[in-house]
């Protein structure tokens, strides 16, 4: 059951591509939002209200795919991507990669990558920003930075990865679903099943 095939690992694949070129671009979503919240003594928050899209792909691909796994290959692809696309980052974005994909993975493994209710996508996104922050807090120097500021980035993370990487994440894989694109998926049989027992009831 959790042999991978090869169309899921390319599946896997092409979605760690695309979000690697997404979340390059949002980097400079990031840099807007800084500048417009700078003013307002909030600048330090303009990365953190949006930093869920860094690890939607992880949910996305897990959700779709539903094997061990999927939730870390595809966001250390994804910033591979972002590497190789020539981010200022530099070759430390792997490491971040690496550690988001892994407390996004974290969550799919309590439940014995059973469980993919929504309940658990939301806490796979709360798992990579809960890993991610103390990362970046001695990485990008937040210790630097006033305790309550630390406080409402971590906030601010943790409710984007609720919003952004749980809830944005299932609708985005719902509604690809639904095209039929992805039938021989796991997310796409239980979409066919769903209906199956719709039309039955």
């Amino acid at each position: 059951m959790n042999q991978w095939k090869l169309k899921e690992i390319v599946l896997m694949s092409i979605l760690g591509v695309v979000f690697g070129f997404i979340y390059l671009g949002f980097f400079g979503v990031g840099k807007i939002l800084t500048s417009i919240m700078a003013p307002l003594g909030l600048g330090d928050l303009g990365y953190e209200v949006i930093y869920g899209i860094w690890f939607i792909v992880s949910v996305i691909a897990a959700y779709i795919i539903r094997k061990p796994g999927a939730a870390l290959m595809a966001e250390m692809i994804a910033a591979l991507v972002e590497v190789l696309a020539g981010s200022t980052t530099g070759p430390s974005l792997l490491i971040s990669g690496f550690i988001q994909g892994l407390g996004a993975e974290l969550a799919f493994a309590l439940t014995r990558w059973k469980d993919y209710r929504l309940r658990i996508l939301i806490f796979s996104g709360v798992g990579a920003a809960l890993l991610s922050f103390p990362y970046h807090f001695f990485t990008q120097g937040y210790d630097a930075l006033e305790p309550w500021v630390v406080t409402l980035m971590f906030s601010a993370r943790v409710i984007s990865a609720i919003l952004i990487t749980g809830l944005l994440g299932k609708f985005i894989s719902d509604q690809l679903a639904k095209t039929g694109a992805l039938q021989g998926y796991a997310l796409g049989k239980e979409m066919k099943q769903k209906k199956r027992d719709d039309h039955v009831a």
